[in-house]
């Protein structure tokens, strides 16, 4: 399955959500789970953005829904945008 990088900036809603209630972050993982979409990795960062999530998803169509639906909540803004490994770009470039 394809992989993708999610990078999240929390509203000001969503850092009040975060703040009251920190296992919300890991009840969106289960909610992406069920829209298809799996989180492989997720760090909380410090900058532009609040968190880096590595997930996969089936497709392009997938993670964008899974963006739109939890975006559409106000809590989160979110910039994804598919991921290459290297293997696979070096091995592509090579044909």
């Amino acid at each position: 399955m394809p992989d993708y990088i999610m990078l999240t900036t929390l509203t000001e809603s969503g850092a009040e959500t975060v703040k009251r209630n920190p296992e919300r972050i890991l009840e969106v993982d289960k909610e992406l789970e069920a829209m298809g979409v799996r989180v492989l990795h997720q760090w909380a960062v410090l900058g532009a953005y609040d968190f880096v999530n590595v997930v996969e998803a089936e497709d392009d169509i997938a993670v964008a829904r899974a963006s739109l639906e939890l975006g559409a909540r106000g809590t989160i803004r979110i910039q994804t945008m598919p991921a290459i490994s290297v293997q696979e770009l070096v091995a592509g470039l090579g044909d």
